[in-house]
């Protein structure tokens, strides 16, 4: 573990996240997490905390943050959607060898929902793409 203390801290929430600013210059030494802004991570939107006017340093540090927060959202979204093709070819693996009829009685219309309904955007958006071409 590193001795050093980053001078911001970013609380996670679930559309962006609470900004601190990290504080350990005091009399008893402890780490003191004094907040400055809250971030909405879909709107961009930073809101300093009461009064509060933010440095150069703290919109250059928030900014940052936004960024590296939104490529790792990206990079998991696509993580995701890789698993989701694993989990449907691993569906129909179960369906074809493990499946009960009551299984798939109570699964079969939902499954087909969902997957006319993904291949309908996905056809579509497939033809957007090669008409714009």
């Amino acid at each position: 573990m590193s001795t050093t203390l980053p001078e911001y801290y970013f609380r996670v929430r679930e559309n962006g996240a609470a900004v601190f600013r990290i504080d350990t210059d005091n009399r008893q030494r402890r780490i003191e997490m004094e907040q400055i802004a809250v971030i909405n991570i879909r709107n961009g939107e930073v809101k300093p905390q009461g009064q509060r006017i933010l440095s150069d340093a703290d919109k250059a540090e928030i900014a940052r943050w936004i960024k590296a927060r939104k490529a790792l959202l990206a990079r998991r979204d696509m993580d995701d959607i890789h698993r989701t093709v694993d989990h449907l070819n691993l569906t129909t693996q179960w369906a074809q060898s493990k499946a009960t009829d009551a299984q798939l009685d109570e699964i079969t219309d939902l499954l087909l929902m969902a997957m006319h309904d993904l291949r309908s955007v996905l056809v579509r958006k497939k033809s957007d793409r090669i008409s714009d071409n």
